[in-house]
């Protein structure tokens, strides 16, 4: 009996130093498992922080090629599309003709040139020319001369010494001689030449051809040494001042169109700059076998880059109704979000390894605050997109920005680049 109850003893103390070691075992292993579920905890909170301000350089914004705009109101919700033509009014426009054949002997303008109407472009040569002055101041000697014989069959016929029939010669023959002066005379006037001038001494080989607008030369024909007559043009030149819109508008888009209605547009080939025009008048039928109406409008505003021909991509405002807008380039796609980036002088979040000396901290702080001076801020603000058209999106912000924020426009996602790259880096 006494050698049962020390086996009991025995086995009861080997039962609980067995539940002792496993309680012991669990506790570290609880610990651990807290300590690891905190670390990953840690590295989650860390990643869910990922930061919002970009910092570039002067350097950097250069290179990119990055440029800053506003929030601008554009009427992007009722209006309807329409392909047009560039067009200059047909008195707004013009070629520099010579009314006499000849050589061209000098050529004083080029394309692209501004003229001032009456302005000399070229001097044409003609032997022609000597001829008509010549024959200019012979006949106003010849005119002398049937003067003083007129004056003397009058005498003559006065005094029954002179048969009636050679005073009648004389007069007609100085009336022929004056009406033919005075031809030569209109003739050398159109040739630039005043006939006052004209003397023995004083023949002009060459007639000059002038601007007959205020304009710019779009287009040279001839050439030194080339031969031009009367129906060849020397150089063509255009009034942009006053350019005209003509759009081709669908049937169905017809009843929606009105007189004073405004025009946004864009070049074809140039898809960055925007004009205006407004309308001014509606056609009444089809366009050849288009089945479009021409609808006619005045350019207003900036015509800087627009030529006579250009075709143009347009959108009808048809209300005054404007929403905030962005150009399209401004808009970046992160994480199934849509963000603009805002100019601001916020700091950029700091981020730093565990571990990191102080002493490196401090140098940080000195290279950043040296680097602050020439650089730039950049806070990613999300928005809300809308409808797209002409390069620009309707946007709607979820926190509001300044009115006069500066955004930007070109070079976004190098900006979205630099953030990303910037919060992984503290990983």
């Amino acid at each position: 009996m006494k050698f049962n109850i020390n086996k009991i003893t025995f086995i009861a103390t080997i039962v609980v130093l067995i539940f002792s070691f496993s309680a012991c075992k669990n506790d570290k292993q609880t610990e651990g498992q807290s300590a690891e579920t905190n670390k990953v905890d840690k590295e989650e909170a860390h990643e869910e922080e990922m930061p919002t301000i970009a910092t570039l350089t002067e350097e950097q914004i250069k290179t990119v090629g990055i440029q800053l705009g506003t929030v601008e109101q554009k009427e992007l919700t009722a209006t309807i599309r329409a392909n047009g033509l560039l067009k200059v009014p047909n008195n707004n426009k013009a070629n520099a003709t010579s009314l006499y054949g000849g050589v061209i002997k000098t050529l004083n303008v080029q394309i692209g040139d501004y003229v001032k109407k009456g302005q000399v472009i070229a001097t044409i040569a003609n032997p022609q020319f000597i001829q008509l002055q010549e024959e200019y101041l012979s006949t106003a000697s010849r005119i002398t001369f049937a003067e003083q014989e007129l004056s003397r069959q009058k005498e003559l016929f006065e005094g029954n010494a002179g048969a009636k029939k050679n005073l009648q010669s004389a007069t007609a023959e100085l009336n022929s001689l004056r009406t033919r002066r005075a031809s030569l005379q209109q003739q050398i006037q159109l040739m630039g030449i005043n006939p006052g001038s004209v003397s023995n001494g004083n023949l002009k080989s060459a007639l000059v051809v002038t601007s007959p607008l205020n304009g710019t030369v779009s287009n040279v024909f001839a050439k030194i040494g080339s031969y031009v007559d009367v129906s060849s043009p020397v150089i063509e030149i255009v009034y942009n001042s006053s350019l005209h819109l003509d759009l081709n508008v669908f049937e169905k888009d017809l009843p929606m169109l009105k007189v004073g209605q405004t025009i946004h547009f864009r070049i074809t080939n140039n898809a960055v700059e925007d004009y205006n025009a407004k309308i001014f008048a509606i056609g009444s039928s089809f366009e050849n076998e288009s089945k479009t109406i021409a609808a006619h409008a005045v350019v207003q505003g900036n015509k800087t880059g627009l030529i006579d021909g250009m075709n143009v991509t347009a959108i009808v405002s048809l209300n005054n109704v404007t929403t905030s807008a962005v150009p399209n380039d401004a808009i970046v796609n992160a994480d199934g979000k849509y963000y603009i980036f805002v100019q601001t002088n916020k700091k950029a979040e700091e981020h730093h390894e565990e571990g990191e000396e102080e002493g490196s901290h401090k140098e940080g702080e000195e290279k950043e605050h040296k680097e602050d001076k020439s650089s730039k801020n950049f806070e990613k603000v999300e928005v809300l997109k809308g409808v797209s058209d002409m390069g620009y999106t309707a946007v709607a912000f979820v926190n509001e920005i300044p009115a006069d924020a500066k955004i930007v426009i070109k070079g976004a996602f190098f900006v979205n680049a630099k953030l990303s790259n910037t919060g992984g880096h503290g990983h």
